[in-house]
């Protein structure tokens, strides 16, 4: 690849123009999008970055001409190689989606037909949009394609459903159907979200590499910071449906002229230094509710006055092509983006504590198929550890062994000086109330049938005989410990943002007042200002309640902002651990692995 790489460049010609575009709920005047303008050439990779409900993925649709059901395109112009899109028929649409401009799902396992193995879905591709190439060709163009995804085993792959792949092989999957027919323009949302650092490399290197070498522009959309820094050549920065800030990559990271992309910043953590993130108080405005001026007003710290009046005109900053939807942009560019933020603090070891846990020789199967294999390790009390590795790597598996949900073990677990029983229904009362799990997607982890006093108080009500009085104290207690007040009792699931469900998963957690939670990849999916203010409350909680935490993550900056010590598994074996693994690693997987993560020199 890197050879096709050299050798293709030329001159740089305008792919994508679009202008003022505009999309509404319905056939209403509430705008979800308004005032989007940028450009694309051939070659360059666009991101679009911004939190959650910000209007990313429907600008990205919008690039195709299509609005989800419930959402109308306006007004505005989407230009293609200098042919309007939008108004163009169902047919023309077809004719462009999929050969000329290509898109790639965020949730491949959902994109991908789950009845057709991956081989009839590619060929099915390649026959609509060239459907004079013959069986040989088309075969080619796979192994061609498949080579330069990095996916081998081409013949398994292609005689699998999508069931039958990780995640990473489905993304590449999704990657090479979207490549098949030789796109212009890639629209990619969120490619890469779940993914452990190795595989989200190979997938980056994949899409910066083909765009390369085939002179694709892409518009690369996601809310990770250091994902999007790592691959685009131009940023724009989106909130509550507007572009507040565009710009070079390098400079709009480095010196940025919107408070928004600042505090972005600022909750982001950095694989080679642990300093305190902040997070951003506060929720976007919703389609309808936005205020007159500045949307982003009711949570900046630089507002004045004149921001609420109108929404702020486009402000050049050092007439690079950078500018931002700030009256103070100017100011606030010249402000250092990272360099005040205090360093964490990690307390000592004590050497004659005893192990709140500890795990002597575990084993783990599913069936006959081993996962786990001779794991040690031990967690001192007051402490963080978290546990990193590839998808596979047997982390999450681990994590149920020590909560009791995976009974199909051998070895040995030891919590607060006694064994634990395999089966958690065999665990006593005591045990259960002590070691807590919360779950990776808060999504599905609460019932939506059910109202937040109803959820966090339900453990109460299966561990303790306490009064009714005694639990409505408790659940507050434990709501105001997880950042949340009162009012979020009524409140049922759906009415809360990611970032607010996670946070009634944890306070369920708290409640009965544990000495050690288990966190499986709890910021996975949220957005950085929310995955901060998360990090910041376990933080508080291990170091004002005592709490002990273990973290399984697949992300080395938030284990470099949390952790006090960390274990490394490959392939269900820890082959490091320590307090000094981010700092000195031994091994040339533990190398790997760090240089693979994503990451910003800000500093």
């Amino acid at each position: 690849m890197a050879g096709g790489l050299m050798a293709v460049h030329g001159s740089t010609r305008r792919l994508l123009a679009v202008e003022r575009l505009r999309v509404v709920v319905g056939r209403s005047q509430i705008d979800v999008i308004d005032e989007i303008s940028f450009t694309v050439d051939a070659g360059e990779v666009l991101g679009l970055v911004g939190e959650s409900g910000s209007g990313k993925t429907t600008v990205g649709l919008a690039l195709m001409g299509y609005a989800r059901p419930g959402l109308t395109i306006d007004s505005g112009s989407v230009k293609f190689e200098g042919r309007e899109i939008i108004g163009l028929s169902a047919a023309e649409l077809r004719r462009l989606r999929g050969g000329a401009v290509a898109y790639v799902a965020q949730d491949p396992a959902s994109a991908l037909n789950p009845a057709l193995k991956v081989g009839t879905q590619l060929r099915e591709i390649l026959a609509a949009h060239q459907p004079s190439e013959g069986a040989g060709a088309v075969q080619d163009r796979i192994s061609e394609l498949f080579a330069e995804v990095r996916l081998d085993a081409a013949s398994r792959v292609l005689n699998s459903y999508p069931h039958q792949l990780s995640g990473g092989q489905q993304q590449r999957v999704m990657l090479t159907m979207a490549f098949a027919c030789r796109p212009k323009l890639i629209i990619l949302d969120e490619p890469t979200t779940g993914l452990d650092v190795t595989t989200q490399r190979h997938v980056l290197d994949s899409i910066r590499g083909l765009c390369r070498i085939y002179r694709v522009g892409a518009v690369y959309v996601s809310h990770d910071l250091a994902v999007v820094a790592d691959i685009a050549d131009t940023i724009g920065v989106m909130y509550a449906g507007r572009l507040v800030e565009l710009g070079p990559a390098a400079r709009a990271f480095r010196t940025p002229g919107h408070p928004y992309t600042r505090g972005l910043l600022r909750a982001i953590p950095s694989p080679t230094r642990a300093h305190v993130l902040e997070g951003m108080e506060g929720q976007p405005p919703r389609p309808g509710a936005r205020p007159k001026g500045c949307f982003f007003a009711a949570r900046c710290k630089f507002a004045v006055a004149e921001c609420r009046a109108e929404f702020p005109a486009r402000h050049e900053i050092d007439r690079t092509a950078h500018w931002a939807r700030c009256i103070r942009a100017e100011e606030v560019s010249q402000l250092p983006a990272l360099a005040e933020l205090p360093l964490r603090e990690h307390p000592p070891l004590g050497a004659a504590e005893r192990p709140l846990l500890r795990l002597d020789a575990l084993n783990a199967t599913y069936g006959e198929h081993p996962v786990l294999h001779d794991v040690s390790l031990e967690v001192r009390p007051q402490r963080c550890l978290a546990v990193v590795g590839e998808s596979g790597a047997g982390k999450t598996t681990l994590a149920r062994c020590l909560v009791g949900l995976h009974t199909a073990r051998s070895g040995t677990i030891q919590f607060d000086g006694a064994p634990l029983a395999h089966d958690r229904r065999k665990r006593s009362r005591d045990v259960i109330r002590s070691l807590q799990y919360v779950f990776q997607n808060p999504y599905t982890s609460l019932n939506p049938r059910k109202t937040v006093v109803t959820l966090v108080e339900q453990p109460l009500r299966q561990l303790f005989k306490l009064r009714a009085s005694e639990r409505e104290r408790r659940v507050i207690a434990a709501l105001r410990n997880a950042a949340l007040s009162e009012d979020y009792m009524t409140r049922y699931p759906d009415q809360l943002s990611g970032g607010e469900r996670q946070r009634v998963a944890i306070a369920r957690a708290l409640v009965v007042e544990p000495k050690l939670l288990v966190c499986d990849e709890v910021t996975s999916a949220l957005d950085v200002s929310v995955q901060a203010a998360i990090v910041e409350l376990l933080h508080r909680l291990k170091r004002d309640h005592g709490l002990t935490l273990v973290l399984i993550t697949h992300n080395l900056a938030l284990v470099r902002s949390l952790a006090d010590d960390v274990v490394i598994l490959r392939n269900g074996r820890v082959l490091e651990q320590g307090q000094k693994v981010l700092d000195n690693p031994r091994s040339e997987y533990a190398l790997q692995l760090l240089s693979d993560a994503p990451g910003m020199s800000l500093v």
